[in-house]
């Protein structure tokens, strides 16, 4: 079941969306191939701190975030990865680094990736390792408001 939370923002908005189950998996690129879906179309959330506040940085599952890159294109003085330990808390509907990037819900601000932006739809966990949620990347954009940036590069297979 999707986080009640997300779940009940998305129908409050009217946007159509599917669930979809799949076998546990931990990391994104596991994700993607567990639920048959391109790796530039499955979103993946890193906790950020930028100038010291917690944010997501959104990017296809194939890519990695440039810190140097986001510092720069957040106007920012440091962006960090966060630790699990910082954000583990903040989500208490999901399981830990199952959080979907929706993070005007917990009062965060949102970096989406260049390269996702492109996608017609996308794919995030709905707040576990075994479920997603896929809608048109253009409707997330209008619920989460979030800044679309260039700060990340395609990982070597």
């Amino acid at each position: 079941m999707p986080v009640k939370k997300l779940k009940d923002f998305l129908d409050k908005n009217n946007i159509k969306y599917v669930t979809m189950k799949h076998s546990t998996a931990y990391t994104a690129q596991e994700i993607a191939a567990s639920a048959h879906i391109p790796g530039k179309e499955l979103a993946k959330t890193v906790m950020v701190r930028v100038d010291g506040k917690m944010a997501m940085a959104v990017l296809p599952a194939s890519y990695k975030v440039d810190f140097d890159q986001l510092k720069k294109a957040a106007g920012a003085n440091s962006v960090t990865l966060a630790s699990e330990q910082e954000f583990k808390d903040m989500f208490p509907e999901c399981e830990v680094g199952g959080m979907p990037p929706f993070g005007n819900l917990w009062g965060m601000e949102v970096y989406v990736a260049k390269t996702l932006a492109e996608d017609e739809e996308i794919a995030f966990n709905a707040g576990s390792h075994t479920e997603l949620i896929r809608l048109a990347y253009a409707d997330f954009e209008r619920l989460v408001e979030p800044k679309v940036l260039k700060y990340s590069f395609q990982q070597e297979p």
